[in-house]
């Protein structure tokens, strides 16, 4: 059995292409899609369903490397989970099989450089924001929320939670303010 697991970073992305390949290449018995970061796999039950899912003998396909995994670590720890499972990896857009020596070596060698580029992209951040700060121009992230809004409604009586719902905020984030006043 093929099964696809197709991944996007946000919700203003669409996985229809990955979807589209995946189904071109055989993926069509079952399909794992999800929203979210590839950083890490802490919030992506879509990917454990995956992995849970498979069998001996089935593979799991994706579209790139980096719709798996962006750290190294991650990468060889999911396709330890899968050969202890006896379920082969396909990469579809960068020819990797890990049924064959040469797919393993060429999942290693992107998986390697996948990093590298995230890496690099973090530190290009990094030295962006350093130099906005250094030259005044950086002012943080916008502040979205009308924190008098937010303190009128405690004052009127309303409880935290309900404030919370109305402004589309985190119980944190109104007892934040609350205490700020």
């Amino acid at each position: 059995m093929i099964i696809g697991y197709a991944r996007v970073s946000t919700t203003g992305q669409n996985e229809a292409a990955q979807v589209d390949l995946l189904r071109r290449n055989g993926a069509t018995d079952e399909l794992f899609i999800e929203k979210a970061s590839g950083k890490s796999r802490d919030g992506r039950p879509k990917l454990a369903e995956a992995i849970r899912f498979a069998r001996k003998g089935d593979v799991l396909m994706v579209t790139r490397l980096d719709r798996l995994a962006r750290s190294v670590l991650d990468l060889h720890t999911i396709a330890k989970e899968l050969q202890a499972k006896g379920v082969d990896l396909v990469v579809t857009e960068q020819s990797i099989d890990t049924s064959t020596p040469q797919g393993r070596l060429m999942f290693n060698m992107l998986g390697a450089i996948a990093e590298f580029e995230t890496d690099l992209r973090r530190e290009r951040q990094m030295e962006g924001i350093a130099k906005a700060k250094a030259e005044h121009r950086y002012k943080g992230r916008p502040v979205t929320v009308d924190g008098e809004a937010i303190r009128a409604a405690l004052a009127s009586g309303d409880k935290p939670a309900s404030v919370a719902r109305r402004f589309n905020v985190a119980r944190s984030t109104v007892y934040r303010v609350a205490a700020e006043a």
